[in-house]
């Protein structure tokens, strides 16, 4: 298999919003992380009037922002039934209300900033890869319906080829509100936003260290970054999956774990359609799943957990691998297509897999999003910078829920447990 070891997404893209010259000595809010989250949050600080410096320790969107499938989804990782049944039903109506409205927000800063990044409301299936999966489709869309006030549509086996090119699945679960986006034009778009707004964003400027310390007798904290020092009123911890020992209480709350991606060809158009009919954005069932999609130029991006350690060259290239087979297990057709981009990027699973937002140790912060990042890091910075700014607003559900560690304390910041917890998916999808 020929295949180049690089992001599709960044090949459709030029980001030009970072801000040249030095850091500046003083700034209201420091944001660490250019992704989803920091640039969110740093539009918003900015439009209301905060000095907001971004701290990126690559470049921007060079996580997993720019890495992802473009998957715009509503939900969350958990049920809406496991919710429920952990934290509550009105507390849970809650979370998925704002995993609705995160989608709007997408979509409304999309038009607002006129950012050309291929946002579709193409809606997201969820295919069945056995029969008791489909099973539990019908009793999942009624409660969704009754206790989340929304509509998923079940799609019977005998129906399905309307909407993919595969017979190997026993049904599926529609979702018309998701959407599609290019990632790395979104995130480019997010960032000159926030640049028009009046944030600054600096590249290459990973955070070393952070202490409490007082300027000219102002409180907040000293920040340490590979291209200097800065003081800030306030400090926003954006990092998700690539959260490091600058800020090691988040670090030990934090799961790094790798997801994979490759990219055919460009498919002939009667091919495309025959695929994926609706265009939508799909994933299957299983707990060591795999989600794929077409590209706005009709190549076939498909994903997965093909390793759960995040990226290197040997995952990556491994991983491709892995996928490639998977891929022509789901559509036969593509057996003879070339693969032409195979990368990864690293996810931010907490151990409870719920985003989080708050303060710790006097840090904000907003992670966790479990492969739902897109439209939810987008909501939770803008709803973590109305916070660091006082404009009131709506309480963050994820701010009212427990924000559980390792058990016993068991776990540094070094996801040495991976291979055992992808063995045991593994057998949870065999044996479910």
């Amino acid at each position: 298999m020929t295949t180049y070891e690089s992001n599709y997404w960044l090949t459709t893209v030029s980001m030009r919003a970072a801000s040249a010259g030095e850091l500046p000595a003083r700034v209201d809010v420091a944001v660490i992380g250019a992704g989803f989250t920091g640039l969110s949050a740093a539009r918003v600080l900015a439009k209301r009037g905060a000095k907001v410096a971004v701290l990126e320790a690559k470049t921007i969107g060079w996580g997993a922002s720019s890495r992802n499938g473009g998957m715009v989804l509503t939900g969350l990782k958990l049920s809406a039934e496991a919710l429920s049944n952990k934290y509550g039903v009105e507390l849970t109506r809650r979370m998925y209300a704002a995993s609705v409205s995160s989608i709007d927000l997408v979509e409304q800063i999309v038009r607002d900033e006129n950012i050309d990044c291929n946002f579709s409301r193409s809606g997201y299936l969820e295919v069945a890869c056995k029969q008791s999966h489909f099973d539990e489709y019908a009793r999942s869309r009624d409660f969704i319906a009754k206790e989340m006030n929304h509509e998923r549509r079940i799609v019977p086996r005998n129906e399905l080829a309307s909407e993919i090119g595969s017979t190997i699945y026993y049904g599926g679960m529609l979702d018309e509100t998701s959407a599609g986006v290019n990632p790395a034009r979104y995130v480019g778009g997010l960032a000159g936003a926030a640049r028009r707004a009046g944030a600054s964003i600096y590249e290459n400027a990973g955070v070393l260290n952070i202490q409490r310390g007082s300027q000219n007798g102002a409180g907040g904290f000293e920040i340490k970054t590979a291209r200097g020092n800065v003081h800030a009123r306030d400090v926003l911890v954006a990092t998700s999956g690539y959260t490091s020992s600058a800020t090691p209480a988040l670090k030990k709350k934090v799961i790094p774990i790798g997801s994979f991606i490759i990219v055919t060809e460009r498919l002939p158009e009667s091919l495309a359609r025959e695929l994926s009919p609706r265009n939508r954005m799909i994933s299957d069932s299983k707990h060591y799943l795999h989600y794929y999609r077409l590209t706005p130029d009709n190549r076939m991006l498909f994903g997965g957990r093909a390793a759960f350690f995040p990226e290197t060259k040997n995952t990556v290239r491994r991983s491709a691998e892995i996928l490639r087979g998977d891929m022509v297990r789901v559509f036969p057709q593509l057996k003879n297509t070339k693969i032409e981009h195979a990368w990864g990027g690293t996810l931010d699973f907490c151990f409870d897999t719920m985003p989080h937002c708050g303060q710790m140790d006097g840090l904000y912060y907003a992670l966790g999003y479990a492969g739902h990042g897109v439209a939810m890091a987008t909501y939770c910075g803008a709803k973590m910078a109305e916070k660091i700014s006082g404009s009131g607003g709506e309480e963050i559900p994820f701010a009212a829920i427990p924000f559980p560690g390792a058990p016993l304390g068991l776990y540094n910041g070094r996801p040495w447990f991976l291979p055992f917890a992808g063995a045991y998916y593994k057998v949870l999808d065999w044996i479910s």
